[in-house]
């Protein structure tokens, strides 16, 4: 099998390929809150994934934004960046996907391919306005079940319009609306039309969106939201199989291709992830004047590595100084 692991702020992904079987064999996934502790949620999947099966692991990648990190304490085989690994998973589902729309937890993404290859893309990494914790945050406001969100806007006869530029402006409409009777189904459409007008004035702004238009990333899976991107649009949005896994599906793929079948694997082991302490430290480095704040990750009492230094000295005993 081959382990893809997608590491991001909100959710921790992982997909197992069989090595056997041609394209993407999907043999067993996971989707995972990171919950702010990305060691613990890397433990955890493990676990669930011995757990499932007697597993020979021949190749391990990792993606999303704590990639290094879980590079780091898996032994991966290929660190890829969650552009390269989304493009990839899409192209192994349809081969003419021209644009990829992907929203997160946290950030969203737009990826442009031409002819399976990717031309351009923008993300979205600074405020959460149209991401899937705002969802999450409003559907909790609302008492509504975040996966009835999307039905409920599909029931809406008259979606008002909704401040979606910020997140603050946009709850205040709600409750506004909320405040003059609107019905809630009208608002919450509302709500997802003003997410869908925020991704493609912030994102697609300047750029040709053609289809074939693939929907990934957890919030693919409310349908109001695709309703409204097929309206803006104008033509049809498909939402893959493992939308929500994407990003680790991809990797999986990328390290399944690169890896040669006789090739040794640098993956730990379950035994080794799962029974030993890993912590991380961080400091500030007074080697020079640019006081970088430097991260590092330990393994009973054995440094594997460290992030944060921008003079090249990363790792070294000198910066502790």
């Amino acid at each position: 099998m081959y382990l893809g692991v997608d590491v991001g702020s909100v959710s921790t992904n992982f997909v197992l390929l069989d090595a056997q079987a041609p394209g993407a064999a999907v043999v067993w996934k996971q989707y995972l809150r990171t919950q702010g502790a990305p060691l613990t949620a890397l433990k955890t999947g493990l676990s669930l994934l011995k757990e499932a099966g007697d597993w020979e692991i021949r190749g391990v990648g990792t993606t999303g934004s704590g990639r290094e990190l879980a590079g780091v304490v898996l032994g991966a085989d290929l660190v890829k960046n969650e552009i390269t690994a989304h493009a990839a998973a899409a192209l192994s589902c349809d081969s003419t996907v021209a644009t990829i729309v992907e929203i997160g937890g946290q950030d969203s993404k737009l990826i442009i391919l031409r002819d399976g290859v990717v031309v351009d893309f923008a993300m979205n990494n600074v405020c959460a306005a149209g991401t899937g914790s705002f969802l999450d945050q409003q559907a909790h406001r609302l008492g509504i079940p975040i996966d009835e969100f999307g039905a409920l806007a599909l029931r809406s006869k008259n979606p008002v319009r909704i401040a979606g530029r910020c997140t603050v402006f946009a709850e205040s409409d709600m409750v506004h609306k909320q405040q003059l009777g609107v019905d809630l189904a009208d608002i919450v459409a509302g709500l997802c039309a003003a997410m869908v007008r925020n991704f493609l004035s912030s994102l697609a702004k300047g750029k040709e969106l053609r289809p074939t238009v693939f929907f990934q990333g957890g919030v693919a899976a409310n349908a109001g939201m695709r309703r409204f991107l097929e309206e803006a649009l104008g033509y049809e949005v498909c939402v893959p199989e493992h939308y929500d896994v994407m990003g680790a599906l991809g990797i999986a793929l990328l390290v399944k291709e690169s890896l040669q079948a006789a090739a040794k694997t640098r993956f730990c082991g379950f035994e080794k992830i799962l029974q030993s302490e890993v912590n991380t430290r961080s400091y500030q480095c007074r080697g020079c004047p640019n006081a970088c704040e430097i991260s590092e990750i330990w393994r009973e009492g054995i440094f594997l590595a460290s992030w944060g230094a921008r003079c090249g000295r990363q790792g070294r005993a000198e910066q502790s100084s």
